[in-house]
């Protein structure tokens, strides 16, 4: 009997620190979805050119990429709490030497360092997710925290509207966010497992490329859908004549099925496996593409962008299912830095490579790339699975 309250107790106590660290994360995605418009909009007001602030914007991405290869290393360094709880408090004060600057050659370094102190927290936050989400619930547990994570940055944005992008209250709102989640996880931080002493060999990132390379393209193909979808719908749209308040309806519609359907897939993936449902999600997602042309013009356009904004972020929901039931301990970690990586990679090279080909072809070099992406993520994931079964 003292065992089954034991056992009540230290299940009370996970699922406590699984809310912990969702409630976290999910403060740190507001704050960074805050600042991506705050940032555009300031350099407008300066007269800055796209080009440059598209530049600027990419100077966070940089920074993620560039830093992937160094967490491990600073997780057994510093301790997986130490670094969390740090990275959000050095990502205050990002926001608050932003805020106090106002200069937009500054803000480009700043934008880096942004990127290369939050990539700790994408990664142990998911790590630590993983680990504590029962393996018989992992499903629908990553799609809670991944749907939540989503709803936390399209906050963001509702922030800005909220308090304005005038003077200091949208920098005291995204410093706020950031302090919230150290605090949250400093709250937390005993019943977070540590990765640094779990006595596994210490793994690099090309080391996991080895163990799991359809799960990174996974990742890659992932990235590179969303962020093209999301920065072209729009051109996309205006290629077939949509007034201009559609058009930012478009990715709305996108966004709601991000957020409203990663839970029904991680159940799915609890049924049917993370393998087969990051096929599924691909081969989705390239029919939605593909469907665009034909139904962007008639009421039949939203359903389907509600779907494709799900199966397409639910290709990297599932990569994460089946990193957590094949992975653990510092090899976690290893594998969730190098998701981080494709993760920028994916961002870079999918909307420059759609944009490219839409220069070319017009609005069709979006789905063209989009199903292109898929297929190719198809053919591999089936290609490692039929070698793993004739090994």
């Amino acid at each position: 009997m003292a065992a089954t309250g034991s056992s009540d107790g230290e299940a009370e106590t996970q699922w406590a620190a699984l809310a912990g660290v969702t409630a976290a994360l999910a403060m740190f995605g507001a704050a960074q979805g805050l600042s991506y418009p705050l940032f555009t909009l300031l350099m407008q007001r300066q007269g800055m050119s796209p080009a440059l602030i598209g530049l600027s914007a990419a100077m966070m991405p940089v920074g993620l990429i560039l830093s992937a290869s160094f967490v491990p290393a600073a997780v057994r360094l510093f301790g997986a709490r130490n670094l969390a709880v740090g990275c959000s408090l050095i990502g205050a004060l990002c926001f608050l030497g932003i805020g106090y600057l106002q200069d937009w050659v500054a803000w480009f370094v700043i934008r880096f360092l942004v990127g290369a102190v939050i990539n700790p927290l994408y990664v142990l936050g998911e790590v630590w997710a993983l680990s504590l989400a029962p393996p018989s619930r992992r499903g629908r547990v990553m799609g809670v925290f991944n749907a939540l994570m989503g709803a936390g940055y399209a906050a963001g944005p509702l922030i800005l509207i909220t308090v304005g992008a005038s003077g200091w209250p949208p920098f005291i709102a995204a410093i706020a966010g950031f302090g919230l989640c150290a605090l949250i996880l400093r709250a937390v931080s005993s019943k977070l497992t540590g990765f640094e002493d779990d006595g596994q060999p210490a793994s690099g990132l090309f080391g996991f490329a080895t163990l799991a390379p359809a799960l990174l393209l996974a990742v890659l193909v992932s990235a590179a859908v969303q962020q093209s979808t999301y920065a072209l719908i729009p051109v996309f749209g205006a290629g077939y004549a949509l007034p201009e308040a559609k058009l930012a309806a478009l990715v709305t519609a996108l966004s709601a099925g991000n957020i409203l359907l990663q839970i029904p897939l991680g159940l799915m993936a609890e049924r049917f496996g993370g393998r087969a449902m990051i096929v599924f999600c691909a081969l989705a997602t390239a029919a939605c593409a593909l469907s665009l042309p034909v139904l962007i013009t008639t009421p039949l356009v939203w359903p389907v962008l509600v779907v494709m904004g799900a199966v397409g972020y639910g290709v990297y929901t599932m990569a994460l299912v089946e990193l957590g039931s094949r992975f653990k301990g510092t090899v976690l970690v290893a594998g969730n830095a190098a998701f981080a990586l494709m993760w920028g990679a994916g961002g870079i090279v999918g909307p420059l490579g759609a944009g490219a080909l839409m220069q070319v072809i017009g609005p069709l070099g979006l789905p063209v790339v989009i199903a292109g992406l898929d297929a190719l993520l198809v053919s591999f994931a089936l290609y490692r699975s039929f070698k793993r079964q004739n090994s």
